[in-house]
């Protein structure tokens, strides 16, 4: 995997998941918590993993580092 999600995009998507974890597990309750919970790993791995893999099949590179 390369990289292809850059320095500011990472910390929104990370800031995001976070952001829904805690909207998940402190605010909502039953089937909701779980499924935003689940929707919350979406950003949080893109961010921390530095790649989207919609963005590999859409040819969208954001990160400046070539690797």
């Amino acid at each position: 995997m390369t990289c292809n999600v850059g320095g500011v995009e990472r910390v929104i998507r990370i800031l995001i998941g976070i952001g829904l974890f805690l909207l998940a597990f402190l605010a909502l309750g039953g089937t909701a918590r779980w499924v935003v919970g689940v929707i919350a790993l979406v950003p949080l791995a893109t961010g921390i993993a530095k790649f989207c893999p919609l963005w590999a099949v859409l040819g969208i590179n954001t990160c400046r580092v070539k690797s």
